[in-house]
């Protein structure tokens, strides 16, 4: 994993879980790895992998099966999908709109912008 400076590296483990999560690597009531086995995968402090479980537990993505590990709870894909909209628009909007209107882009062109990327899909 490519860890990023201006992140804590405990909520890129999150979201490399939630990731894992949303494209199905990791199913709902399946086991993932413990937090040894995740910090030696991605060359962490297995106290760094820990914090990133607890906030997982804390959000209800994630729930411990005491002496059998920890698993990816019921809904969690749409608990993830929640958070991350919330992130979404509490953090990466407000600087995109602070761009939009520094470069005096108008909402028409965005929009017609984001129906040729829908389209590509």
């Amino acid at each position: 994993m490519d860890f990023k400076t201006n992140k804590p590296i405990y909520l890129q483990i999150v979201d490399f879980c939630f990731r894992n999560i949303l494209i199905g690597e990791w199913n709902e009531e399946e086991r993932i790895p413990s937090v040894r086995e995740l910090g030696a995968a991605l060359q962490v402090n297995p106290n760094t992998a820990m914090r990133a479980f607890e906030y997982l537990q804390t959000e209800n993505i994630i729930y411990l099966k005491r002496g059998m590990g920890y698993y990816v709870a019921e809904n969690a894909g749409k608990e993830i999908v929640k958070l991350q909209k919330e992130e979404f628009f509490n953090e990466v909007l407000p600087e995109t709109f602070k761009s939009i209107d520094l470069l005096d882009i108008n909402i028409e062109e965005v929009i017609e912008r984001y129906k040729r990327f829908k389209q590509r899909k």
